[in-house]
């Protein structure tokens, strides 16, 4: 079993055997164990738009996520997993996690607890858009990926907020495969 924690109602994780879809409605927040989980945190507080649209009247604080981002990564910490995140996340630096290699570049060392980091590019695993993420894992082997660059997708400012949040089917199976190995 693993817990897909943090993920849309309607997802790709939500029905999948083997996997204990937490969306919005059940509080991630409250997802104490004990299996492996694969993180998908909010990450609208850690982007570059952190404090609101540039058309927003309303400001928001960095990192006001209802303390997300920090149940994931004592999540993965503590169960074990992977935490995925947009690339230049400013939560990395916030918990003070090691900013990952570039593409290309395999798994790097992201902190004292054992958690390895790695940039991919959904795109290469079948999003319209190219969307550099920055994987974070515990994991007992931690997996190559596709580190290629597509250059076939569009950029992501190019696609709408629904088309950005998606998650590519053989992405989340990435994912998944990676935290039952």
């Amino acid at each position: 079993m693993i817990a897909a924690i943090y993920v849309e109602a309607d997802g790709p994780y939500v029905g999948l055997e083997g996997i204990d879809a937490w969306s919005a409605d059940r509080d991630a927040r409250t997802y104490k164990g004990p299996h492996p989980v694969i993180a998908h945190p909010p990450c609208k507080r850690w982007g570059r738009y952190w404090q609101g649209s540039p058309s927003d009247t309303k400001r928001y604080l960095k990192g006001d996520d209802n303390g997300c981002f920090a149940h994931a990564l004592w999540a993965v910490r503590t169960f074990g997993g992977v935490l995925e995140h947009p690339a230049d996340s400013a939560a990395w630096d916030w918990f003070g996690l090691l900013q990952p290699p570039r593409l290309g570049w395999g798994w790097g060392q992201a902190d004292r607890f054992g958690g390895r980091s790695v940039t991919v590019c959904q795109g290469s695993y079948g999003h319209m858009g190219q969307k550099e993420t920055w994987l974070y894992a515990v994991l007992p082997h931690f997996p190559k990926m596709d580190w290629t660059y597509p250059t076939d997708c569009k950029p992501v400012e190019h696609l709408s907020h629904k088309q950005r949040l998606l998650t590519p089917l053989p992405f989340r199976d990435a994912l998944i495969a990676m935290v039952q190995a």
